[in-house]
């Protein structure tokens, strides 16, 4: 091979490690001689060699799992809290030059601030306020991330994992919860009931008619069941003479 052609190969070999080509989610952050110039993309992007390097970011959203953390509730309860991140790069250059890694500062961020977060409310707040204290962890980790150029958009808690006393001391409770409003339900139905028995009470003492009519159609209702025996209750006032003279009798007799 000649010096010529040697020469040639080797320039087209500096000319095609030059050329980076980044994506459309792809930003590059370019340092010269140490020195960070800019973040450029998508595109060609053309490096002096030798002199240039670049690094690669994504600013796409994260998805990042959150590992079980045990927490201790404010009420001393013991249970593993395990959550979902969703954030992205929002500044290229603050990603590189300001954390060392902002993928495991951001992770430990979000497992420290669960921990602390998770650990300042009481057992029932964490599981019927849950939209309330994830919006609490995406506002701190967000706050404490912006400096590295993160942008956090979503913390959801996923599980909540609790000893199994505890799950038998909540099932216990909700099984009396459950009973207690049917005890009052039934009441309730009781005192309704009471209160329109007295209500038609007082309708058919005002008349008469009503009464027996009432009466009527009870015998017809009994009959149309094709029973054998057949009751005829007797209303009590046809006896009020007859008691009312016993009465009187007794009363001459100890007299």
């Amino acid at each position: 091979m000649s010096p010529g052609i040697g020469l040639l190969l080797a320039l087209l070999f500096i000319f095609a490690s030059s050329i980076r080509i980044l994506k459309e989610y792809e930003r590059g952050v370019i340092f010269r001689l140490g020195r960070v110039i800019n973040s450029k993309g998508p595109g060609i992007i053309i490096l002096i060699p030798l002199i240039d390097k670049m690094v690669k970011i994504s600013l796409r959203t994260v998805v990042m799992d959150i590992p079980p953390q045990d927490v201790i509730t404010k009420d001393n309860v013991s249970v593993q809290l395990n959550a979902v991140l969703y954030f992205r790069v929002v500044d290229p250059t603050r990603a590189v030059i300001d954390v060392e890694n902002y993928l495991f500062a951001t992770s430990q961020l979000a497992q420290t601030t669960l921990r602390s977060i998770a650990g300042q409310v009481e057992l029932d707040d964490l599981l019927m306020d849950r939209e309330r204290i994830n919006q609490e962890l995406q506002q701190i980790i967000d706050t404490h991330s912006d400096p590295w150029g993160i942008k956090v958009s979503l913390v959801e808690i996923k599980h909540i994992d609790l000893p199994e006393e505890m799950k038998r001391a909540m099932a216990k409770q909700a099984e009396a919860e459950r009973e207690r409003r049917a005890k009052i339900i039934a009441a309730e139905g009781e005192f309704t009931a009471a209160d329109k028995l007295t209500q038609a009470a007082h309708k058919l003492d005002e008349s008469p008619s009503a009464l027996q009519l009432r009466f009527l159609q009870t015998l017809v209702e009994v009959a149309a069941e094709k029973n054998s025996t057949t009751v005829f209750p007797v209303p009590i006032d046809l006896f009020a003479p007859f008691i009312k003279k016993v009465h009187q009798e007794i009363e001459n007799a100890s007299k």
